[in-house]
């Protein structure tokens, strides 16, 4: 059976990709340096590794374990600490994907799988839901540079052949997230409302976003690892739902009201976001299958048992 190598694997979607490629009768190798990701989130079976794709020495890790297939979702995946350093971002989000994909052309990797980001990579689209064929325009750092490793991947695959995709998410949510590190709406909410906490509305709620998820997602990824596409693909649920629709969806599944806070909009956030996934069902065979109520619910049961 085929080595899987996932950076970024004791996090959010990582570990939740590890545990199903495990079950998949996969060998699967995680690097992470725990920044944001949780070391009881690593599979017993997984090989583990806490390196830092920038500082630390990556290519030995690839030279040990040889793997025949790379996912890449370590990254620096807060948009407000990209407007604020953008530099971090850069680095993280370029120079460390640059050291992922070296190695990975280094040590004759058949294909790399890129988690890319949808809205910040289109910024404000004039088309909703955005296809892969808008011209992107990010407006925040983390966009921009997801953007440029885009860009370098395909460099790779012109230039020396590296087979790659790349999967651009909607707004990822489910269990494993925390609002303390890889923060979402849906975790902010789940994790607020466990604790019988007023939930913190930025705005009036009625900024929209296309939400999907995680184990929709794990399934995408999976996916690409066997199809002849280089390009980016959209994986969202092409459904756009108000952030009011998520505090509705809570307290149907809490069945209770909740309090609001209400805090001013960040400048610069982002008003509008839903992705066109029609490419996913004609190249992937994927389409998102979890409703959001459903999705919350379970997301909810796990904050429970785990907040």
């Amino acid at each position: 059976m085929d080595k899987v190598l996932i950076t970024g694997g004791a996090g959010f979607i990582g570990s939740n990709l590890a545990i199903k490629l495990i079950e998949k009768g996969f060998k699967v190798v995680i690097v992470d340096n725990l920044f944001s990701g949780k070391k009881n989130y690593i599979p017993k079976d997984a090989s583990f590794y806490q390196v830092d794709i920038v500082k630390d020495d990556l290519e030995s890790v690839f030279k040990k374990e040889k793997p025949d297939y790379v996912f890449h979702l370590a990254a620096q995946i807060d948009v407000r600490i990209a407007v604020k350093d953008p530099y971090l971002d850069a680095n993280i989000n370029i120079l460390g994907g640059l050291k992922v994909l070296q190695s990975a052309y280094n040590h004759k990797v058949k294909k790399i799988i890129f988690s890319s980001t949808g809205g910040a990579v289109y910024g404000e689209a004039e088309i909703i839901p955005t296809p892969e064929t808008y011209s992107p325009k990010p407006l925040s750092p983390y966009g921009i540079n997801k953007l440029s490793f885009e860009h370098y991947l395909r460099y790779f695959q012109e230039v020396y052949g590296q087979d790659y995709t790349t999967l651009r998410f909607a707004n990822v949510y489910g269990p494993r997230q925390y609002k303390g590190g890889e923060a979402g709406v849906v975790a902010i909410f789940c994790q607020q409302a466990a604790e019988n906490k007023s939930l913190t509305l930025n705005g009036d709620g009625s900024q929209t976003r296309d939400f999907v998820y995680v184990f929709d997602v794990v399934e995408a990824l999976i996916s690409a690892m066997n199809v002849d596409y280089k390009g980016e693909i959209n994986i969202g649920s092409g459904k756009e739902s108000e952030i009011k629709d998520v505090i509705k969806c809570i307290e149907k599944v809490t069945a209770g009201k909740n309090e609001i806070k209400q805090k001013e909009q960040p400048k610069g956030e982002q008003l509008r976001s839903c992705l066109d996934s029609s490419l996913a069902k004609k190249v992937l065979n994927w389409q998102s299958k979890t409703s959001l109520e459903d999705g919350i619910k379970s997301t909810y049961k796990w904050t429970l048992n785990n907040h």
